[in-house]
């Protein structure tokens, strides 16, 4: 028994010994690629995993006089305060609702818009098309936030064409009515960044065997049965895909968006963690209190991602993405 227990000790030892000679082996074949790597290592253990270190603070009472080291612990007494603050449990119920409303216009749109463009013949419009929907992502929410303010308010445009055509009497200052903000920030969203999401299906579409929609035309298939039973499916993975990282960002909203368009008026509305968590840390210097409250958006953020990549292996025939 030890003799055989030696030889499979033997057998391992030689096991690691090959695997460790070709470990080196293949990196000094790979020397000049692996130098080039080690500049993005550094920048990621200077600037992603250095910082985690100050995750800390969640568990401590931590002061702008304090170091790392010297600021008290304090243990889940963070948490417990966050767990009884009403507007943080506002900010939650704000982001919610409008990352759903996101979730169904703003996913949704992307898809639908690059089906529309792809059946386009290739020319100048198609070409117009896309750049005109390419645009709003370039624009910083600064820009588009004045924007939206002069289009939203009293004499703006959207008040002029709906008084134009009869649907209202009276003009309104939209941005001012807290219970519209949420369509406005998640359509606003929408319009900014559906354009700049066909990339990705438009790029799956460009690869797709042309013969499969010669075929269904033979058949008798029409363009809509064509989307349906060729396009769609090809562009199953990718759809899976930006489900996934959508699903894992609920808890994270657009704090750009909500800066600029957030107001004391629908400020009830508006709120969403992103916001409430900057204002706790940096304009009222709890520290320890945002840190605590952005741990834990990024711990159920985690849940989420595994449990949309779970949902979209049952989908995918078992393969996780």
């Amino acid at each position: 028994m030890k003799e055989q227990t030696q030889t499979i000790s033997a057998k391992q030892k030689d096991t690691i010994k090959n695997r460790a000679k070709r470990f080196v082996s293949d990196y000094r074949k790979q020397l000049p690629l692996q130098l080039m790597v080690i500049p993005g290592i550094i920048f990621m253990l200077i600037f992603c995993y250095y910082p985690i270190y100050g995750l800390s603070i969640a568990f401590k009472n931590y002061t702008v006089i304090d170091t790392l080291d010297s600021a008290k612990w304090v243990g889940f007494e963070n948490f417990i305060i966050i767990f009884k603050d009403k507007y943080f449990w506002q900010s939650v119920v704000n982001t919610l609702g409008i990352s759903f409303l996101k979730l169904l216009i703003g996913f949704t749109t992307p898809i639908v818009l690059s089906i529309m463009i792809y059946e386009l013949k290739d020319g100048p419009f198609k070409r117009i098309v896309q750049t005109i929907s390419y645009l709003p992502h370039f624009l910083s929410w600064i820009i588009l936030g004045g924007m939206l303010t002069n289009w939203l308010s009293t004499t703006g445009m959207l008040n002029q064409i709906l008084m134009g055509i009869g649907l209202i009497d009276q003009p309104a200052n939209y941005l001012l009515d807290s219970s519209k903000y949420w369509w406005i920030a998640s359509l606003s969203d929408t319009w900014k960044e559906a354009g700049w999401g066909t990339v990705l299906y438009l790029a799956t579409m460009a690869g797709i065997d042309p013969t499969y929609y010669e075929a269904a035309r033979i058949d008798g298939a029409g363009r809509l049965r064509q989307v349906v039973s060729i396009t769609l499916p090809m562009l199953r993975t990718i759809i899976s895909l930006n489900f996934i990282l959508t699903v894992s960002g609920l808890l994270k909203s657009n704090l750009d968006q909500t800066l600029v368009l957030m107001n004391s008026q629908n400020q009830v509305k508006a709120e969403v963690i992103d916001s409430y968590v900057y204002r706790m840390g940096l304009a009222q210097g709890d520290f320890s209190y945002a840190t605590a409250a952005g741990l834990g958006v990024s711990i159920v953020s985690v849940i989420l991602l595994v449990l949309a990549n779970k949902l979209t292996s049952k989908i995918n025939d078992e393969s996780v993405l």
